[in-house]
């Protein structure tokens, strides 16, 4: 007997079934978007040198990646705008006046290897700008370490001082100087932790001020001094639910309470100053390298965060947010593994 046909199909898949209006290219958009202020505030401090940085890091994320795909035969994924946001992030996480062909390095290594050697966008297990700038700063200590101080805004105006503030003006072209993280680390190191020590006052007047960590006017990274730039883009990413509160809470709050127990720099200073914002609400939260439910996302978070400090206080580099989150994104299918919920019904 010929069975009966039925007009509507229905294909039978496995849940989640919600739909959502969004696309990779969108999301993508959507962070570049929220970078847009901390990049136009390390253009603003740090002058042509961070906007070639930039430049220079987007177009070889581009290239690398258009050339990649064309070498493994697969369908080109320029378009999904993941290798643009890449190498901003990567800019974002260097030092302005870096050669530019340690850039072009970087950002090969970030796409090449960190990314398509493993399938590409989805298939990655680390954060590929932050692979490629644990790679350059492993391979190009000297350079990645080099700080220029913010420009001096009207110094041809006003005669400042060339030993505080960099002057494009004469015949110096940058000054180079520690980082706040740099300072601190040996303020509140443990031999010279007291107020009382001899050099103790003279290391605290170098310390940019509140509002100057706030704003940005201090030695850096490109896309980390800016403090309001960043959390401005996080309010836009949590607005467009782009990201959740999950893990930018657990890993700021993890710094926040490490620093008042540990004694050591205020815990304000450990948050406005070096990558932990820029981590915590950029880096960590990246869709591949993070877990997926809620529970997962605050230990990732708070894990983040401690081995951050632990790096910081222990370690030989003032900075640990990067290899922080790199030590947790290895450990990111376990947390999911242990997170996961079960299903319903199920023993």
């Amino acid at each position: 007997m010929k069975p009966k046909t039925i007009e509507n199909h229905f294909i039978l898949s496995s849940s989640p079934h919600a739909h959502a209006n969004s696309s990779v290219s969108r999301i993508m958009l959507d962070v570049i978007i929220a970078l847009l202020p901390t990049t136009f505030m390390g253009v603003f401090f740090f002058g042509m040198a961070a906007l070639w940085t930039i430049l220079v890091c987007v177009a070889t994320c581009v290239t690398t990646e258009a050339l990649c795909r064309i070498a493994m035969k697969r369908d080109s994924t320029v378009g999904d705008l993941s290798a643009v946001l890449t190498g901003l992030l990567l800019a974002l996480n260097l030092p302005a006046g870096i050669p530019l062909w340690m850039a072009v390095a970087g950002s090969v290594f970030a796409i090449a290897i960190a990314k398509q050697v493993f399938g590409g966008l989805g298939m990655n297990p680390f954060n590929p700008a932050l692979a490629a700038r644990a790679f350059m700063l492993i391979s190009f200590t000297g350079p990645m370490t080099t700080w220029l101080k913010p420009l001096a805004r009207g110094c041809c105006r006003t005669g400042c001082d060339a030993a505080h503030a960099v002057s494009y003006c004469g015949p110096v072209d940058a000054i180079t100087t520690a980082t706040p993280l740099a300072t601190m680390k040996s303020l509140f190191a443990a031999d010279c932790a007291s107020s009382a020590a001899p050099h103790a006052q003279e290391a605290l007047s170098r310390l940019p001020t509140f509002w100057q960590m706030l704003i940005g006017d201090m030695p850096g990274c490109i896309g980390e001094v800016s403090a309001l730039a960043l959390l401005i883009g996080a309010a836009y990413l949590l607005y467009r639910k782009v990201v959740t509160w999950h893990i930018p809470v657990a890993f700021i709050g993890t710094v926040a309470v490490y620093s008042l127990v540990s004694g050591g720099a205020p815990a304000y200073m450990q948050i406005l100053t070096g990558g932990v914002i820029l981590g915590a609400c950029f880096m960590a939260t990246d869709y591949v390298t993070s877990p997926t439910t809620a529970k997962g996302k605050l230990i990732f978070g708070a894990g983040c965060g401690l081995l951050c400090m632990l790096i910081r206080q222990f370690g030989g580099y003032p900075e640990g947010c990067s290899f922080a989150i790199l030590i947790m994104n290895a450990l990111c299918p376990l947390i999911n593994r242990w997170t996961q919920p079960k299903p319903f019904g199920a023993k």
